[in-house]
């Protein structure tokens, strides 16, 4: 059978046609860059992504790059995403965060975990962040005081409390004075460890020594999640009952943990991701704060420190490791 020129132009038009919708798909499927601390809990955000509908690879592109604790290689990282060209960033922690918002003013950037959003000038107000930043906020430096409360009711001999503070965290100043706020108000001396990166631990911690009735305090910062083993380790060699800011450090050997959920807030992050790529404006999308805090004990470490955790404390614990 012979096809005239019309036929044969509506034959090809036709056959192109499927060719032609799975491309203007693929224009469709966005891009978002993901500068994270840790591979485990970016992990939560493309399980909050997969709730949502969003399939990595089929609808949306997700490209990770984790600083693993070494959060000075965030600029480095952020430049890396923004050679790409993405549609939306994702930034987990405050020197994260701030690595995104010195490489792009324009891109919108959805926060996991910030601990200071309004005070790292990341954005306006919660209410109104009115930039290109909005997410999800830790909430950290008020709850040094509850944290620093909790230790000292497990460990009431406490007299002296090593602080860890990474000072290339842009929220360290706030967390710190919060912290000695409430040791002034308990009658704990305060000794800080200044410990900016990953090959500082053993230079910082071989001069500690091993202070009697000396707690130790861990500030809230990625590379302190990073290496939560190793400070359990050397927080155990010194016989020093230590606070942390999240369960994962109960959970690898610190005895006591007070914070929220990090999976839970890399989770929500997800739902922003998926407002702003729908058309909503971070400017527009309050930060929101966390309303939930697990606390954590870690009950072999007690029994290491010789250590008995009071019932009452016992019976508020979220989750007792035994």
């Amino acid at each position: 059978m012979r096809l005239t020129g019309l036929a044969v132009i509506l034959a090809v038009g036709l056959s192109l046609a499927p060719l032609a919708a799975e491309a203007q798909q693929t224009t469709r499927r966005p891009l978002v860059g993901f500068l994270c601390n840790t591979t485990k809990l970016a992990r939560a955000f493309g399980e909050g992504l997969r709730e949502l509908g969003y399939v990595d690879g089929r609808n949306i592109f997700v490209e990770y790059r984790c600083a693993e604790g070494r959060t000075e290689r965030g600029p480095d990282l952020a430049a890396a995403l923004l050679r790409m060209k993405p549609d939306l960033l994702v930034g987990a922690s405050d020197p994260l965060v701030k690595a995104l918002v010195d490489a792009t003013h324009t891109i919108p950037i959805v926060m996991t975990s910030s601990g200071d959003p309004v005070g790292n000038q990341f954005v306006d107000s919660l209410a109104r962040p009115g930039r290109n930043v909005t997410g999800v906020s830790l909430i950290a430096p008020e709850l040094a005081g509850k944290r620093l409360e909790l230790l000292k009711t497990v460990a009431p001999e406490i007299a002296e409390l090593t602080v860890l503070v990474n000072p290339t965290n842009p929220n360290a100043s706030r967390q710190l004075r919060e912290t000695e706020a409430a040791a002034r108000s308990l009658g704990v001396r305060l000794k800080v460890l200044r410990v900016p990166s990953t090959t500082e631990f053993d230079k910082t911690f071989s001069g500690m020594g091993r202070a009697s009735a000396a707690a130790l305090f861990i500030s809230s910062d990625g590379l302190f999640l990073a290496e939560r083993r190793r400070i359990a380790d050397i927080a155990l060699a010194n016989r020093m009952p230590a606070m942390g800011f999240a369960r994962e450090f109960a959970e690898d050997g610190i005895l006591i943990a007070y914070g929220a959920s990090l999976p839970a807030l890399y989770h929500r992050a997800a739902v922003y991701v998926d407002k702003i790529l729908k058309g909503a404006k971070p400017a527009d999308l309050p930060v929101e704060q966390p309303t939930k805090f697990e606390l954590v004990i870690n009950l072999k470490t007690a029994k290491a420190l010789g250590l008995t955790i009071p019932p009452s404390v016992l019976g508020r614990a979220d989750h007792v490791i035994e």
